[in-house]
């Protein structure tokens, strides 16, 4: 059976992480989000997988490469063009991108499921295919039903008693939704839906293919299942993404590492004096991280690889990704340290470098900074550190 998964976007709403990561290769725990669906796609039966890609492509390609190491076939469908040198990214939409595949070579010979790369879920696929053949569909899409004051948020779908769609809202207000049934972006196509996308130019699937269907009467359905879904959309998804594997929150994703305390997880050789250090779970350390005497963590944290966490350096409910040095005394309370950004839970970036922080979050690989200015202490308490030594 053949799926294709969405993955050439640029994932604007998910930076500063996707400046250097493509979003379906941002981790969880140190996993890329699109290796838990090539494994859901493996476990129903679906081996031959289709992956476009533009931002970033040489990431994702580097790592799945042609799928033999996770039991499957994967092929890549570039959108964009090479300009001095360098990739240029110019992605076709969702539909245009599955158009230019079928263009290519008819790929799409069968009832497919699209997946798009940026959410971990659980779904039974197989019950899904079954209930959109049973209907004779041309396309389904797998919904979800939300609490009604989360529909702003979404795609919301509204369908009659038998599942067909007859309109969509796009976030409506909480007291306008039609219905609380939203859009995950798990679709079920019949290869003559691509009949009514055009070729070479950009269409999308829930703005262009979608209300097309609707308008031609077209049998067009929504099934609503009671699965997991984690979307990482945004960066305060990606966080709740985080927490919820570290509290046991999310059934498929285990913590990786050895449990050496009640709910602390460590990866290989991690330099750490536990009678030295305060450290309550759940929490996450990666392999070859330092955490000197006197620091202190506070879950749920997650603390990536090769990183260093000086001494009086307090974490807490935060996301630190690999080859971070924390200095001393800084204090992170729900924040996300990516490179040289700190990020708090809203999305809303520090660039550490260019605010001259270099002395509060830096990179391992770089020599340590020397004695921090004596502007310190201001621009700490903005961060909310204690500032207090070094």
């Amino acid at each position: 059976m053949k799926a294709m998964i969405l993955a050439a976007g640029k994932g604007t709403r998910v930076r500063p992480i996707t400046f250097t990561i493509p979003k379906p290769m941002i981790p969880i725990l140190q996993k890329p989000v699109m290796e838990f669906l090539v494994e859901l796609l493996r476990q129903h039966g679906f081996e031959q997988i289709m992956v476009n890609v533009s931002h970033l492509a040489k990431e994702i390609e580097d790592y799945f490469r042609d799928g033999q190491r996770f039991g499957v076939e994967i092929a890549y469908s570039f959108e964009g063009r090479i300009v001095d040198g360098q990739l240029v990214g110019e992605a076709l939409g969702s539909a245009g991108g599955m158009r230019r595949i079928q263009d290519f070579y008819p790929y799409f010979d069968d009832t497919f499921v699209v997946l798009c790369g940026d959410a971990l879920i659980d779904l039974n696929l197989t019950e899904a295919v079954k209930w959109h053949k049973e209907k004779g569909a041309i396309a389904t899409i797998v919904m979800k039903s939300v609490p009604r004051e989360e529909v702003s948020s979404y795609g919301v779908v509204v369908t009659d008693d038998e599942g067909a769609i007859k309109t969509f809202q796009e976030k409506p207000a909480v007291d306008e939704a039609l219905s609380t049934d939203i859009n995950t972006g798990i679709y079920i196509f019949e290869p003559e839906v691509l009949d009514y996308v055009p070729s070479g130019q950009q269409f999308d699937i829930g703005g262009d293919l979608f209300p097309k269907l609707v308008e031609m009467g077209a049998p067009f359905y929504g099934i609503s299942m009671d699965f997991q879904w984690v979307d990482i959309g945004k960066v305060p998804d990606y966080w709740r993404a985080i927490r919820g594997v570290l509290l046991g929150e999310i059934k498929n994703v285990a913590i990786p590492g050895k449990e050496v305390a009640p709910g602390v997880y460590t990866g290989l050789n991690v330099a750490v004096n536990w009678d030295k250090v305060e450290i309550s779970g759940p929490v996450y350390i990666g392999g070859m991280t330092r955490i000197e005497d006197g620091a202190k963590i506070v879950g749920p944290t997650a603390i990536g690889p090769n990183c260093w966490i000086s001494s009086g350096a307090m974490v807490e409910n935060s996301v630190i990704f690999e080859y971070s040095r924390l200095g001393p005394g800084v204090r992170l309370v729900d924040k996300l340290v990516f490179g040289r950004y700190c990020v708090d839970k809203t999305g809303a970036a520090i660039d550490v470098q260019a605010a001259a922080l270099d002395w509060l979050i830096t990179d391992t690989r770089q020599t340590p900074p020397s004695q921090p200015p004596i502007e310190r202490q201001a621009i700490a308490d903005l961060l909310g550190s204690e500032g207090n030594g070094s």
